[in-house]
């Protein structure tokens, strides 16, 4: 191998060369560019290529089959056959896998054999901000003007994923992913606001939009109010509904539920799919093909967990609905917890909605019923307090507001949270029409989400925050 090496020839070398029972190559490669600003202008920009190789070997033995998972960046030709002996060795080292399982073969029910795989990978470029770029210089003039001050960041990546199996499997997924985040500041700095979007190729970015929802939420806290710790009437915007749903969803092991450790654990034993969750018509579902949020079509699993295995690369993944009208359908499945449970195999899927049947509007919407309450920007360092209720525990960021006779009046302190979204999907009151979103807190590693607005009457504000 001399010259330039494809992923596609990395993925053909790594198989001759492995003297495993059975082989999976994944190589994963990303472009990116960005820009970065602080007080109303570009301060940095970059532009990264990425490549990293993934071997996962599985070695047969007397007690079972044991896999090993080795990955490199910077893998050059020569770095190949030491990265697969070392991948091989991993396996004998680490003995029989709990989760193994036959590798997928390429028989037509993988979706990824041929079309695509031939191409290159996805790259992106500086020319991707052409359009946004013009436009934060926009902004910037207009916050001079009126003495605000405006810092952010904008990301567009491209990651190409390239999956080969020793039982002939050929998958090529592109995963084009992009961002935008702007605080926006008083001059003194005293005032604070956030509004992000993600987006697939940026064109939908409308920066002067972005711009004047900072503008108004700057204006809302012209008026400051401080407020106790309490239970409080609460319209969650939909970055923070996403922010909460995320954790629901990544705590859907079907395993860790079947033994005993999480929410969705049935007391006694078992899962608690089939129980109903919430009085109201509410749906969290993923969907691999849904508009604006497409994502990997089939399993690319780098390693094994409680929630994914390195043996179900190359399965298929189809809409699953996590939980339909109100009850839990389904859980975070491999094959080897699915023979477990006893329930279908419905591997994770890389992005998240949440729908209330019926409900229609946005966030001042759902606010015009609050007689007194507040109204969130985001939440931030979001940990959980209790894995059995799924409590969660965080904090307020860049904007509280006041919410009196269903307008908002002003801005309060922030505030430390204790709740569980699970509960809150049973206790809302009202909801919003369901929109793409950009959770502030886990954006960048789960950017593809559509969530509503949710007005939850009790929301527990459990201390005042003096974080800004």
């Amino acid at each position: 191998m001399t010259g330039t090496v494809t992923p596609q020839e990395i993925v053909e070398r790594c198989l001759e060369l492995s003297k495993a029972s059975g082989t999976l190559v994944l190589v994963d490669e990303t472009s990116t560019a960005n820009l970065r600003w602080a007080t109303n202008a570009l301060t940095t920009n970059g532009v990264t290529r990425d490549r990293s190789v993934t071997v996962v070997a599985a070695v047969d033995g007397g007690t079972g089959t044991a896999s090993g998972v080795v990955a490199r960046s910077a893998v050059t030709p020569e770095g190949l056959e030491p990265l697969v002996r070392a991948a091989e060795q991993a396996a004998r080292d680490n003995g029989p896998a709990e989760d193994a399982q036959p590798l997928i073969s390429d028989d037509g029910g993988s979706g990824g054999s041929a079309a695509g795989w031939a191409a290159p990978p996805g790259e992106t470029s500086p020319e991707m901000f052409g359009t946004i770029a013009p436009a934060l210089g926009d902004a910037f003039s207009r916050a001079d003007d009126e003495q605000r001050l405006l810092y952010g960041y904008l990301e567009h990546g491209v990651r190409t994923t390239y999956l080969g199996s020793s039982t002939g499997l050929r998958a090529r997924h592109e995963q084009p992913t992009g961002h935008i985040g702007i605080t926006g500041k008083s001059a003194d700095k005293a005032r604070s606001a956030w509004v992000g979007q993600s987006s697939r190729d940026l064109t939908d970015v409308d920066v002067a939009a972005l711009d004047a929802e900072l503008t108004k939420r700057l204006g809302w806290a012209q008026r400051t109010v401080e407020l106790p710790a309490g239970r409080y009437d609460t319209v969650l915007p939909p970055t923070a509904v996403a922010d909460l749903m995320i954790y629901a969803y990544w705590t859907m092991s079907a395993r860790d539920a079947q033994d005993g450790r999480s929410v969705y654990s049935k007391p006694g034993g078992g899962t608690r799919v089939g129980d109903r969750l919430s009085r109201h018509p509410v749906s969290l579902w993923s969907d691999p093909a849904a508009p604006g949020l497409e994502c990997a079509p089939v399993v690319l699993a780098h390693a094994s967990s409680s929630e994914s295995s390195v043996f179900d690369n190359g399965l298929p993944i189809r809409r699953t609905s996590w939980i339909e009208d109100g009850r839990l359908r389904a859980l975070l499945q491999t094959r080897h917890s699915a023979g477990l449970t006893g329930l279908p195999t419905t591997p994770a899927v890389d992005n998240l909605g949440l729908t209330v049947d019926g409900a229609t509007g946005g966030v001042e919407d759902v606010a015009a019923g609050i007689e007194r309450g507040l109204l969130l920007t985001c939440l931030w360092y979001i940990r959980a307090v209790d894995p059995q209720t799924l409590l969660l525990t965080g904090l307020t960021r860049d904007g509280v507001y006041l919410v009196e006779n269903g307008e908002v009046n002003g801005a309060v302190n922030n505030y430390r949270f204790n709740e569980s979204p699970v509960a809150l999907l049973d206790r809302f009151t009202a909801a919003g029409a369901t929109v793409p979103t950009f959770s502030r807190e886990w954006g960048d590693y789960f950017p593809r989400t559509a969530m509503p607005a949710l007005r939850v009457p009790d929301f527990n504000m459990s201390s005042v925050s003096r974080a800004s």
